[in-house]
This record gives C-alpha cells, structure tokens and sequence, in this order.
C-alpha cells in the first residue's frame, strides 16, 4: 500500500470517526479552544470545525486567551466575519458540554485548558498537526504530520462533514480561510507535502481569490520590524544556529517572534533560527516567549525543545512543535510585574542569559560571552 493509499484510508476512517462523535453529541454547546497567539491556521481550522458542527446542531465558540495582533490575521477575521471570544475569568464555562482543541493540543493554550479541567469540561476532540503532547486525554484524536491543521480540516469537507457549495457565502468563507491557513502553515507551500496541495487544489473551487489578496497583501508593522531589527543585533550565530532574545515585549507584538525567526532563518549559513522574548500579558503577567524554526532535517523541534526546557511540576511540557518548527512558552511565575525599569532589565538578564546557556548546551557549544 503506497503513502497515499494510507494517508487516504487513514482520512476516510478518521472522518467516519468524528462524524460518529459529533452525532453523539447533537445539540450540545461546545467550546474550541486554539492557542493563545492563534495563527491563520488555527484561527480557520476552528472557523471549519464551527461549521461542522453546525451541521449536527452543535453551537460552537473559538475561545483564545492571549492577543490577534499579526496584521494579516486581523484582516482575516474581519473580512471572513470570524466570531472569536477572548477568553477572561469572567467567560461562564459551565454553558459547555465538552471542548474542542484545533492546532493545539493544550500546550499552548495553559489557561484556558486548566480552567476548563476545574470546570469539568471534557476534552473531547483534538485536531492537530505537531508533535504528540499528553497534555489531554480526549475521546477522539486525529493528529497526523501534515504541513497544515487547516489540511486536515480540508479533508473532513471533502469527504462529506460540510458539502461544499460554491454559491454559499458561509462556505466560500471557510474555504478562503483554509486557503489562507495552508499557505502560510507551509510557508507558501515550500514546506508543503502531497496532502497540502491536494487539500489547496480542493479549496480552490471555493475560496475567494480577492479575498484571499487582501489578506495576504497586509505589510509588517513598523513596530514588528523594530522588533526584526533587535534580533537581528542581539542573534548570537554558533554552528548554523542564531539564537536572540528580544527583551521584554507588550501582547500586541507577540507575533514578531515568529517572524524574526522566519526572517533570521534566510541568513547565509543558518538552518536553525530560535528567538525569545518575555510577553507581558493583560492581567500583568509574564510569560517568557520562543519560536523555532529550522531547514535542517536532522534536528527535529518537538524534541528539541522539550528536552531543553522540560516539563513542569505537573509534568507537561513547556512547549513542543512539528517537522521544521516549534514554540515554548515558560511563565516567569511570582517574579511577574515590576518595580521599575531597572528590575525588569535585570529579569532580562537573568532569563536570557539562562536560556541560551540551555540552548547552547544542547547544541554542544560553548557560549558566546556576548552577541555579535
């Protein structure tokens, strides 16, 4: 049996499975959780399930805990029309039946899933494309390596969850969003595997062209670039891996973390990029922040990552990722807030000075005394 066969019998049993447990669960009210920073591809996946569901009479709501603050992915939202709760102690989650994790396998979204364990919210489906976690026992799983989670969603429409109709607005929506969650999960399809571009090729006879130019066509803000530019004077280059750290940064400019490290990776001589920065959110606290990225083969993030930063005291990871990329997240914990700018740049120190010690250690290279 060929890849394809399997990838292809693998899918057919998987949606015959989830359409199994969303008619069990007819009627109820279910909340899909995506990561606190949620990306196109998150965001879309939960837009696609949302209108799955639907079609069992299952009122879903997109819940996230952090910031929408990359440019294009407030165009999306606002142009598809996209319904996402920002998630607060105040949100009332006794009106949910069970909860649904998209692109995510509660990992990276530690608020929102230890709330919902005190409210005895079942975790009852995750759809995901990383790296297991463990962090959830849910009735239904479907994790596979695609390039995209908004892949694997395509795939529930083409056999059958939501029959596709071009002359519906709902569904030429949902398709553009896929669309969108694809191309930038698989970096323009230079990442992309056999399924990706068959999944693409599928939305294609949906999704808005128009649409989709407008959400892509969103420039960098000036602040990201700022942001590209301190890592780029703080990256510290040791056997093709550039490491920065981007000091203390607001909820708003979460995302120029990833994209410093898109950008740092297109170095000559750099197949590895990790860069970090400590977050402060809304209620005050600070989470200290990473993104990898890599073009090595060799050097697999999931690993990578859980090996250097470990678990916590309950056991679960700080962070993981897929084939080429992967994130962590650390709460500073009761050292959180300040006492002025010179205790913050203190903290900074201590942190950043701790986690390329970590990184570099891992590599087997000795620290640098300062970057270059």
């Amino acid at each position: 049996m060929t890849d394809d066969t399997t990838q292809e019998v693998h899918g057919n049993t998987m949606v015959t499975e989830l359409a199994q447990i969303l008619e069990a669960h007819r009627g109820e009210r279910h909340v899909a959780v995506v990561q606190d920073f949620p990306d196109p591809d998150a965001i879309s996946s939960a837009y696609a399930h949302q209108a799955i569901s639907a079609q069992f009479e299952i009122g879903v709501d997109i819940v996230y805990a952090g910031r929408i603050s990359h440019l294009q992915n407030i165009t999306m939202v606002r142009l598809l029309q996209i319904d996402l709760i920002r998630f607060d102690e105040a949100l009332d989650l006794g009106q949910y039946d069970a909860a649904i994790y998209v692109d995510n396998q509660g990992t990276t979204a530690g608020s929102v899933v230890k709330a919902l364990e005190a409210a005895k919210v079942p975790a009852l489906i995750v759809v995901d494309h990383h790296e297991r976690q463990e962090r959830l026992d849910p009735q239904f799983s479907d994790i596979r390596r695609t390039g995209a989670a908004a892949t694997i969603y395509a795939g529930y429409l083409e056999h059958g969850l939501l029959p596709m109709d071009a002359s519906q607005s709902e569904h030429v929506l949902v398709a553009t969003a896929l669309t969108h969650g694809i191309i930038t999960d698989t970096a323009g399809f230079i990442r992309a595997g056999p399924e990706d571009f068959h999944a693409a090729a599928y939305l294609s006879r949906f999704r808005d062209a128009d649409l989709l130019e407008q959400i892509m066509s969103q420039v960098r803000s000036k602040q990201t670039m700022e942001n590209i530019r301190r890592a780029l004077a703080n990256r510290v280059t040791v056997e093709s891996f550039s490491v920065a750290g981007l000091g203390y940064l607001r909820a708003s400019d979460r995302d120029a973390i990833p994209q410093a490290a898109d950008f740092l990776l297109t170095e000559e001589n750099v197949h590895t990029a990790i860069v970090y920065g400590i977050v402060t959110r809304q209620d005050e606290e600070e989470v200290l922040i990473g993104s990898m990225r890599t073009t090595k083969i060799t050097v697999n993030p999931d690993q990578f990552i859980k090996e250097v930063f470990g678990q916590d005291a309950a056991g679960h990871f700080f962070g993981g990722g897929k084939l080429d990329a992967g994130g962590f997240e650390i709460p500073v914990g009761f050292l959180s807030g300040g006492r002025g700018a010179e205790y913050r740049d203190l903290k900074w120190q201590v942190y950043d000075a701790q986690i390329r010690q970590k990184i570099f250690a891992k590599i087997g290279a000795e620290l640098p005394a300062t970057p270059e």
